[in-house]
């Protein structure tokens, strides 16, 4: 049985050239190609380009094209159930007198296009209807033969893996998320004087952010292509069936990964906030600075951003005794490069740096690359807002898709790299489990530290000292 070739799939500059050698603007069985690639066609043609027979089998960058964006017209198990239906009549599957020779010529293309599709897309067989489909259509595969059975096998092994893993690093999420208390509370207990903080747990900027880096690529690693496409999908009102996948919540380690970056600028804040004097506090957003300096380096661009978010709140740069202690060339260079302007022109290029050295790398450590996320998710919704799914002669717009693929797969390459930093399991805990104080914590910390400068901020003062320290 041929292997799954590793990612990434390869797409050329204009889409991509489906090996079905066409003159300009040309169709082929519904599908229509411009200078050899493919732009449109209707989705029932899409579907049979994506279905091996004895003499074709599809390119992996159409498969992982249409895959990842069918969606956007039907559920995974509909898609499933069109291929089944396929398969079994189009090459007479069910068939019981159907020629050994034939079947075993277009067995292993069927078995090699499932495999793609539970390497490449697993969570969407979280769904008893995907997985019924699956281990019907495999079942008529291996009727008698030991060969196509074993590989089934494997595949359906390789998959239960997957999805166990992924089963138990949400309970870990969950347990993590339990957890998390407002700092606040934990004042009751604990003194300010002798809670711990991110100095004591480590004062080295490059072993911090290579913990930061260990956590955002596991993170990372968790996220299915697919749910950069789910988000666009509107639910149904008359779909009320709750096994459907727009239900369940396909999306949530997207917005799990969102919520950490989140987590990360509030421990940033805390951190500066909470110290009493103001040489320690100069002396935490220096800290903090060599860190998200050592991120960019790492090419850790999403923890250097939370970072940097973390030092912009209005609690911490209103600290103005504090950062005249701060030196703060080197906060306005990472500022620099992460500048809004000209559409992250700065940012944009230094990710295209740390891609190209990724690309040529021999070494995990170059090969990292962690794009600033929520601009990432960004682009890639303007990109799905920005085309129609369907052109305006009702064929499926396939040039967006392979724009859309694209960018997913890109990231694809990205999320399989392995970390290459030794794990610090007393770091990454505090990381991750440390309680951070809430906005409005964070505002009568930094009141506490450096008083009220005007009536507005008295008066907030005022009202947060008796709303949350009424509390504690």
């Amino acid at each position: 049985m041929p292997q799954t070739p590793p990612f990434p799939v390869t797409f050329g500059s204009a889409g991509f050239n489906n090996n079905v050698y066409q003159t300009k603007e040309e169709t082929c069985n519904g599908l229509y190609y411009h200078d050899n690639n493919l732009v449109s066609g209707s989705l029932e043609a899409l579907i049979q380009h994506l279905v091996p027979n004895v003499d074709y089998y599809p390119d992996r960058t159409y498969i992982f094209t249409f895959l990842l964006n069918s969606r956007l017209f039907l559920h995974p198990y509909e898609l499933m159930s069109k291929v089944c239906h396929l398969c079994v009549e189009h090459q007479r599957l069910s068939d019981p007198q159907a020629d050994k020779i034939r079947l075993r010529k277009i067995a292993p293309k069927i078995l090699q296009l499932l495999t793609e599709w539970t390497e490449t897309f697993p969570y969407d067989f979280r769904d008893e209807r995907m997985m019924r489909s699956l281990k019907e259509l495999t079942h008529r595969l291996t009727c008698g033969d030991e060969l196509y059975r074993k590989a089934v096998q494997q595949m359906m092994q390789a998959l239960i893996r997957k999805l166990t893993t992924l089963s138990q690093y949400e309970e870990v999420l969950a347990k993590l998320n339990a957890t998390a208390t407002d700092r606040m509370a934990v004042l009751k207990t604990k003194p300010l004087s002798i809670q711990r903080d991110i100095l004591s747990i480590c004062n080295d900027p490059f072993a911090l952010a290579q913990q930061l880096t260990h956590i955002e690529l596991e993170r990372l690693s968790y996220i299915g292509p697919e749910e950069f496409v789910q988000a666009f999908v509107q639910k149904d009102p008359l779909d009320n069936d709750k096994n459907c996948f727009s239900d369940r919540k396909k999306a949530s380690n997207l917005e799990t990964y969102v919520e950490w970056f989140n987590r990360l600028s509030y421990l940033v804040a805390t951190e500066i906030c909470m110290p009493v004097k103001k040489k320690q506090r100069a002396r935490v957003i220096e800290f903090f600075i060599d860190v998200a300096r050592e991120c960019f380096n790492i090419g850790n661009f999403n923890s250097m951003m939370a970072i940097i978010s973390g030092m912009n709140m209005s609690p911490v740069s209103r600290l103005k005794k504090t950062w005249g202690k701060v030196k703060t060339a080197k906060f306005d260079i990472l500022e620099h490069q992460m500048d809004p302007s000209s559409n992250f022109y700065n940012y944009r290029t230094a990710l295209r740096g740390a891609t190209q050295r990724a690309i040529t790398a021999n070494s995990s450590r170059e090969k990292i690359v962690i794009p600033f996320f929520s601009l990432f998710i960004k682009d890639i919704y303007f990109l799905n807002e920005g085309c129609a799914n369907l052109l305006p002669n009702g064929l499926v717009n396939f040039e967006k898709f392979w724009e859309l693929a694209k960018q997913v797969s890109e990231f694809m390459s990205w999320k399989q790299v392995e970390c290459p930093f030794e794990r610090d399991r007393k770091v990454l805990q505090y990381l991750l489990t440390t309680p951070v104080f809430s906005e409005d914590a964070l505002y009568l910390a930094s009141y506490e530290s450096e008083g009220p400068e005007n009536n507005m901020e008295k008066d907030s003062w005022k009202s947060l000292r008796s709303t949350l320290l009424s509390r504690v």
